[in-house]
């Protein structure tokens, strides 16, 4: 009798550690909109909101958790067999819910505010993340390290942008001049980015005066407000593929005294690597200082 009371108590024991097991603690974190969300311990099930969120957690080493990403989340190019759950500013609630998530993470620029609220009151935890600039970005990259429990990858990661950023500042610090830089987003209408983005900060960092600083975060300009800043420089955010871009170029290329033109220094860059708070943003800023500072480069030719 007593033998068989204690392979009872076993048999409950081992069925309550499969439970516990099968249920993921939760801890209360607070995001970076201030909301206090109660995320999982272990999350098996993520949802990414944002082509930008999805970017992090592959550059974590983490995809393996991902269920579900937004439209054109395609970098990495495995991103883009994942589950689509809408666009960012369009996410698709019910697509989300037959995913089975247990935690979602958004970003606070773009994510429709009714649609986390929709979420959270079925109980799905969501993360917002809101990256302004580069530590801002930097910052995500350690939190999301931290929510999938890959905080040492993170460091290393981090580690290694601020030892990039630290090089080019080095190098810019040889320059003689800063070049005016004017930077188009798209096509039509003309848009560039103001003081309080990282593109502004990038253009600085990269050694440019960039001629759309101001309050406005995305300013929009005229072609002959464009043509009276006479940019030194003039880079041109261009979709992979797509001529429309290839035009817009030739159309700048008409104005033989802006010197842009004159120094032959009209550029296409890729918009993903420039437009997308991931640390793919530390190749955009290396790509930057040799379309700026081609003459830091001379001796590798």
């Amino acid at each position: 009798m007593k033998q068989r009371c204690s392979i009872i108590i076993l048999l409950i024991v081992i069925a309550l550690l499969f439970l516990m097991r099968g249920q993921s603690a939760a801890r209360d974190v607070t995001d970076q909109s201030g909301r206090q969300v109660a995320a999982p311990d272990d999350p098996q099930r993520v949802v990414s909101l944002a082509p930008s969120i999805t970017g992090i957690i592959f550059a974590l080493g983490q995809e393996d958790r991902l269920k579900g990403v937004t439209m054109y989340s395609d970098f990495p190019s495995e991103a883009t067999k994942l589950p689509k759950v809408g666009s960012y500013v369009r996410l698709d609630l019910e697509r989300i819910v037959a995913l089975r998530p247990d935690l979602c993470i958004a970003t606070k620029d773009g994510n429709p505010r009714e649609v986390v609220k929709r979420l959270e009151s079925l109980k799905i935890p969501v993360y917002v993340v809101d990256p302004k600039n580069l530590d801002a970005v930097i910052e995500t990259i350690i939190e999301i390290g931290n929510l999938l429990r890959a905080d040492e990858r993170a460091k290393d990661l981090v580690w290694d942008m601020h030892s990039r950023i630290d090089r080019v500042k080095s190098l810019v610090a040889k320059a003689a001049h800063r070049p005016k830089v004017f930077y188009q987003i798209g096509t039509s209408p003309i848009v560039s980015a103001g003081t309080h983005t990282f593109i502004h900060e990038l253009i600085l960092l990269a050694g440019g005066k960039n001629l759309a600083e101001g309050p406005i975060s995305y300013p929009r300009f005229s072609r002959e407000q464009v043509l009276a800043l006479s940019p030194d420089v003039f880079i041109i955010t261009s979709m992979a593929k797509d001529r429309a871009f290839e035009r817009v170029k030739a159309e700048w290329s008409r104005w033989p005294d802006l010197p842009a033109v004159k120094n032959k220094s009209i550029f296409l860059v890729d918009s993903d690597l420039f437009d997308r708070p991931t640390p793919r943003l530390i190749d955009a800023l290396e790509l930057l200082v040799r379309l700026i500072h081609p003459e830091l480069f001379e001796e590798e030719q």
